[in-house]
């Protein structure tokens, strides 16, 4: 099985706190010899991160994904900025920085958790949505010349949540329809469905307060469901555009490199089913670079006009382009 950057960034980081435990111990044999009372002191132990409420392990991390999405994270504007990427234009770095993860597994489901709704990522495990949430954002940092991994938290979360304020569960932008929409609110991508073609979206999203079963904080709390059902009635009442299946080779020389592609799909309850990004290869195609649940990793696919034939539920497509 070929290694994925997280595995070379993991080993990384396995390294180096490899070397820092040798020099602590080092240290530590030092200091005993000077002070033979050292020997026999308590050891330290990491406190609890009290803004978060994490309990913090070994080199102030909340567990391995964190220290290694942290690597990544500061590994991948690293390679960048030595590469000249934050020059160019957001959906350029999107896509090269999804490739620089191409080979990443699929993992669904790393936005739930336990506790309270905080802003969570992990770039060792990306979901369809996390993949182009987390490339947009990372590419956003770059552009703007913020890249500490606070500023990257802070626009995951400016982009993740209703107005960019996180307020609970049901302040995620949990359908995508709502996600374009706040977003083009915020400035941070345009809707160009319309402009490419698009005709009006049959929009018909219930499927969260129908189903609470398969979300754990609307089974703990029945509240949520109401305001999850008042959130897909203002959903419903938006208006929206797609691009039906049998159209979209004919705009695929239009796309560009980062634009957001949401995928359409005639289940009952929602509006899409997958979503990725377009990457426009050597070959000048628009193919899909997206995080695959068949194919259970980031990969660079075929062009969406055949990956859209590939799955009959799927209907067509509404783009977003990054601004």
């Amino acid at each position: 099985m070929a290694l994925t950057y997280a595995d070379d960034i993991r080993t990384q980081l396995q390294e180096e706190q490899r070397m820092k435990r040798r020099i602590f111990l080092k240290l530590a044999g030092y200091a005993a010899i000077a002070i033979p009372s050292l020997s026999c002191a308590k050891s330290v132990r990491p406190q609890p991160n009290v803004a978060s409420g994490e309990r913090r392990g070994e080199g102030g991390y909340a567990n391995d994904k964190d220290a290694t999405t942290r690597y990544m994270y500061a590994s991948m504007v690293k390679h960048a900025m030595a590469n000249g990427w934050e020059k160019l234009p957001v959906g350029e770095i999107m896509v090269k920085c999804g490739l620089l993860i191409a080979g990443t597994p699929y993992v669904g489901g790393t936005l739930e958790a336990d506790g309270p709704e905080t802003c969570r990522v992990d770039l060792t495990g990306l979901d369809c949505v996390t993949f182009f949430e987390n490339m947009l954002c990372l590419a956003r940092c770059l552009r703007s010349g913020k890249t500490r991994y606070e500023d990257f938290i802070a626009a995951l979360t400016y982009t993740r949540y209703r107005g960019g304020v996180l307020d609970g569960y049901t302040s995620r932008l949990h359908y995508t329809s709502e996600w374009i929409s706040d977003n083009v609110k915020k400035s941070v991508v345009k809707d160009i469905t319309a402009e490419l073609g698009g005709i009006p979206f049959p929009n018909t999203v219930s499927f969260m307060s129908a189903n609470p079963k398969y979300y754990k904080p609307l089974q703990v709390d029945s509240e949520l469901i109401a305001k999850m059902d008042g959130i897909e009635k203002r959903i419903n009442a938006m208006p929206r555009t797609f691009i039906p299946k049998d159209a979209v080779a004919a705009i695929e020389p239009k796309l560009q490199n980062g634009d957001i592609i949401a995928i359409a799909t005639n289940k009952a309850g929602l509006d899409y089913a997958h979503s990725g990004m377009i990457s426009r290869t050597a070959a000048d195609q628009s193919v899909l670079l997206h995080a695959s649940l068949a194919k259970k990793k980031v990969i660079e696919d075929v062009r969406i006009s055949d990956y859209l034939k590939s799955v009959p539920s799927h209907t067509g497509i509404s783009v977003a382009r990054p601004v």
